[in-house]
């Protein structure tokens, strides 16, 4: 419920006994009173979403509390009466900051118009607040040719215009978010709110203050009423991601929600009404997680209605030719580089690695090369730190069609290598897994050590950045054995 608590002030005893009891027949909380020192009182105190007005009060103008609250950092919404109403007034009203106007008496029906009216606009202003700190690039489609990719594509128009459930999984790096995205446009809900929620990026002791919200004083610094990201969703779609991170007593209020669809606040008992679609990503197997008691079994099934999974990029080599012309093209533009294609040497060797980072892998694969060759018009293999692959390979997935190769007014360009990349390991490049080592740690050098942080400027979860380290650190134990 995007507005709860209202403020009627009214000094006529009839006029505001009748609107707090229609206002409190639709479950709102209601503070009825007939002075401007008493509405202050209340304002003072607590925090209001709506107030009704009227204009003349025992002890002042109704419009001069209309122009004191648009100074408060918590506007309520002010929705002015007056048995007087003029077009001059109206409009008065309605610069000073007034959301409505309502000439006395009013019936049941334009309450129920307005307070309809006022519902949708706050809900919009919360998610336009939440949506303007996602700065997150969305922009990417889903590309590919190959039967896997189709295979998806058809599988999420069968989905999206239901209301089911999904479950999406696949291995990191491989557009989980990209299908939810997918599912959302093509969905009846598009028009609606999407709200993500990064389930690994959050503290777990706030974790449920970000699904559900909180109350004022629920906690320490819990200065306003917050609105949790199930209710911003409401109506719309909720991305779940990478849900198994959730703590099992989260695990057990999210059930509720997604069987209930309702909830309550942190610090409160005013059970809420929610209607959301949700839609869920993962990079573990769920099923063994269930196994391991790590996650809840009815939750499991609840979220697994509609299942996808999405295949790596190793299993879809024929993809990676249009995949990388397309990334190209992106970082050439973003960082107004010259290239604008690659060699088939380059693709060849594109499709010979094993990719374990998936396509996010391949972004930043290229966007290096894209810098470090800022004045090349195609990419050879060494801008990419790969060796070239044998140009006899013959395998359907190693092959690179024409087609793909795209080069406009090509220029005799002589490859640049940056002279940091060189090493000892015998072919004058690292390997990736070593440029994928130095690019942690480089960044959390960058980020003094702060985790969090350096997991946000490589764009991977803090749990991903957990594991890399720790498998450093098995490298660098096995590495003293071997000595």
């Amino acid at each position: 419920m995007a507005i709860e608590k209202i403020i009627v002030l009214e000094d006529d005893a009839i006029v505001r006994r009748n609107l707090e009891q229609q206002l409190r027949n639709r479950r709102y909380d209601v503070a009825a009173v007939e002075t401007i020192a008493e509405a202050q009182d209340y304002l003072n105190r607590d925090n209001f979403d709506l107030i009704f007005l009227d204009v003349r009060l025992p002890d002042g103008n109704g419009t001069d509390l209309l122009k004191a609250i648009q100074l408060r950092p918590q506007k309520p919404l002010m929705i002015v009466m007056s048995g007087f109403g003029t077009v001059e007034s109206a409009v008065d009203c309605m610069k000073n900051g007034a959301f409505d106007y309502l000439i006395k008496p009013f019936s049941a029906e334009q309450l129920g118009v307005t307070l309809k009216k006022a519902e949708e606009f706050t809900q919009l202003v919360r998610v336009n607040r939440y949506l303007s700190q996602d700065n997150e690039d969305s922009s990417c489609e889903l590309l590919g040719q190959s039967p896997a990719m189709e295979n998806l594509r058809q599988l999420i128009r069968k989905v999206a215009h239901t209301q089911a459930t999904v479950l999406i999984q696949g291995e990191s790096g491989t557009g989980k978010e990209l299908v939810a995205r997918a599912l959302y446009r093509a969905s009846t809900r598009a028009s609606a709110p999407f709200i993500k929620v990064n389930c690994a990026a959050i503290p777990e002791n706030l974790i449920e203050s970000e699904f559900f919200g909180h109350e004022r004083g629920a906690f320490t610094g819990a200065l306003s009423k917050r609105e949790g990201r199930f209710e911003l969703a409401h109506g719309g779609t909720i991305l779940l991601d990478e849900i198994s991170e959730i703590s099992p007593s989260v695990q057990a209020k999210l059930l509720r929600v997604l069987q209930e669809r309702e909830l309550e606040r942190v610090g409160g008992n005013r059970t809420l009404k929610v209607d959301v679609r949700v839609i869920a990503t993962t990079n573990r197997r769920l099923d063994e997680s269930v196994e391991k008691k790590e996650f809840r079994q009815d939750l499991f099934f609840r979220l697994n209605v509609v299942p996808i999974h999405i295949p790596p990029l190793r299993e879809r080599l024929d993809d990676v030719p249009l995949l990388a012309q397309e990334v190209v093209r992106r970082f050439s533009r973003k960082h107004g580089a010259q290239a604008h294609g690659l060699t088939p040497e380059a693709l060849r060797a594109l499709q010979a690695h094993h990719w374990p980072g998936n396509v996010r892998e391949l972004q930043n694969v290229i966007e290096r090369a894209v810098i470090l060759c800022a004045d090349c018009a195609l990419l050879e293999p060494e801008h990419l730190g790969f060796a070239a692959p044998a140009a006899t390979v013959s395998s359907p997935q190693s092959a690179v069609p024409s087609q793909h190769l795209i080069v406009t007014n090509p220029q005799p360009t002589t490859p640049t290598v940056d002279s940091g990349l060189a090493t000892s390991n015998g072919n004058g490049f690292l390997t990736m897994a070593e440029v994928e080592k130095r690019h942690i740690l480089a960044a959390l050098s960058r980020c003094q050590g702060n985790r969090t942080h350096a997991a946000k400027m490589l764009e991977i979860s803090i749990r991903t950045l957990r594991n890399k380290l720790h498998e450093f650190d098995g490298e660098m134990e096995r590495a003293e054995m071997a000595e």
